[in-house]
């Protein structure tokens, strides 16, 4: 047989490490330690993550042939280990980044000026805009300058102008123009919108001299006037954001969103449980983690509440009871995640990926519960409510400020963030060597050469480090990040 690994004493599968051609077993797949029967549980990471739909031999590969969703205990012990996780927490070290201090707020790890449409309608004149002046290269002469960031999005009109999906674009507009890794900003409309230029200088009157400027398409003349204005006034606030310089800045300012995408049978096992140390390592400088993406700690909510105080504890709940209508109504279970890609990296069901994705949040207390794209301003380790899916969800986080994301991936992801920075982690070897371009990190070799989870983590939290001091990403350097600005629309398109 096989290498494999045993996670728990208490399951009844166990881990493929090398793929076992014997018995078409792939790599981070499960083989069964014992014979089931039909109705028996399944059990990985001492958890449920399904039930046998039939007889389960010794040896037998377990998978959707044979295995399905079913129900998760709900009983939960809210702040059962919240204590002990306040306790062992890790020791700080006063660790340092150089970032760009702007004012009284957090540092950032980059130095952007943000294009924001606040329509689709404006998306070309931004976009068009930001290649013409780096077809010019305009921003040769300003190295403190990072570049230009066009956040273009398919919304802003055809919404209502009120209700949860008004105030999500609202939020995630004025969270990525006044971002800490921001140093100027242009919102651009089109002029007859729903999401009126008019309404955010309402909103954000006060704070919206300096840094922000703002035009609609149709009073400045039209497409090109539009196009011309907009690179007037960035070649005239260039030297301004280029004059800032990286100093010093304590890791209690940042702020770092934690991602998986494409996950795989080993994404519990290596990257994601080792950025959760890595996670540990942030908090106890006084930073903050994000933990997000919703639907993908279905199934393993417990392990967050039991270390969660009673009024954050609640509000994760009904978030998680608000998906479970919000999937109904549009004809679908919570198991509809995993996807096709996780289930060929041997992910089965829900449960069993929300175990290994929760792993991401380390061990320190769940401090605080935030709406979608609400600026996260608590340290340690926080939960924002997002979709799944990577872009949205990651927007989400950015608009939070998160400075930098750190991404897990078992089946490879071309992600990349703007913003803020994103560093992928690869969970295997083979991922490692087959997309060598798009990985920052591999952690494959947690399995393979016996690389403890807690060096592991380390390495991670390093790295975290000399990305937010500048160090360029994978993502960064292909150029990724424009086309993963993806506000959520939970509202009727009209």
């Amino acid at each position: 047989m096989a290498d494999a690994l045993l996670l728990h004493p208490a399951d009844t599968v166990e881990i493929v490490t090398a793929t076992d051609h014997g018995q078409g077993i792939g790599q981070g797949h499960k083989r069964a330690r014992r014979m089931m029967e039909a109705g028996d549980p399944v059990i990985k990471f001492g958890q449920i993550i399904g039930t046998a739909t039939q007889t389960v031999s010794l040896g037998e590969h377990v998978h959707v042939h044979n295995c399905s969703f079913s129900d998760h205990d709900r009983s939960y012990p809210v702040g059962i280990d919240y204590a002990h996780a306040e306790a062992a927490m890790p020791s700080p070290r006063a660790r340092s980044f150089l970032g760009y201090r702007r004012g009284a707020g957090p540092a950032g790890t980059r130095n952007y000026i943000a294009l924001c449409a606040t329509v689709n309608c404006s998306a070309t004149v931004i976009r068009q805009a930001a290649q013409e002046l780096q077809a010019e290269a305009a921003l040769a002469p300003y190295p403190n300058v990072d570049g230009i960031c066009a956040l273009a999005h398919g919304t802003g009109c055809g919404m209502s102008a009120s209700g949860h999906s008004a105030e999500i674009l609202e939020r995630v507009l004025w969270g990525h123009a006044s971002h800490p890794n921001v140093g100027a900003a242009v919102f651009v409309g089109l002029g007859c919108e729903v999401m009126q230029l008019a309404r955010m200088k309402a909103r954000f009157g006060e704070n919206f001299a300096g840094r922000f400027h703002g035009l609609t398409i149709q009073e400045t003349g039209g497409t090109r006037a539009s196009i011309d204005r907009i690179k007037a006034h960035i070649k005239e606030i260039l030297p301004q954001v280029n004059a800032l310089r990286r100093q010093h800045c304590p890791v209690s300012d940042l702020r770092v969103g934690l991602q998986c995408g494409g996950s795989d049978g080993l994404s519990g096992i290596t990257a994601n449980p080792a950025l959760g140390i890595a996670s540990d390592l942030i908090v106890a400088e006084g930073g903050g983690v994000i933990l997000s993406e919703t639907p993908e700690i279905y199934g393993a909510e417990a392990l967050l509440l039991r270390r969660s105080q009673p009024d954050v504890a609640e509000r994760l709940i009904a978030c998680l009871n608000w998906w479970e209508d919000y999937a109904a109504q549009g004809g679908g279970s919570m198991d509809n995640n995993p996807s096709p890609g996780n289930k060929e990296g041997g992910i089965t069901t829900i449960l069993e990926k929300s175990l290994g994705a929760v792993a991401k949040a380390g061990s320190t207390p769940l401090r605080a519960f935030y709406p979608y794209g609400e600026a996260v301003i608590s340290p340690g380790l926080s939960f924002m409510d997002t979709p799944g899916y990577d872009p949205v969800s990651a927007t989400g986080q950015i608009a939070g400020g998160a400075q930098l994301i750190v991404f897990t991936t078992g089946r490879g992801s071309a992600f990349g963030s703007k913003p803020a920075p994103t560093l992928k982690l690869a969970t295997s070897d083979r991922l490692l060597m087959q997309m060598p371009d798009d990985m920052d990190l591999g952690c494959g070799d947690i399995i393979s050469t016996g690389v403890s989870l807690q060096d592991k983590g380390e390495e991670i939290f390093e790295m975290v480090l000399a990305v937010a001091s500048g160090q360029s990403t994978k993502s960064e350097l292909l150029g990724l990040g424009d086309n993963e600005f993806v506000p959520w629309q939970t509202g009727a398109v009209m």
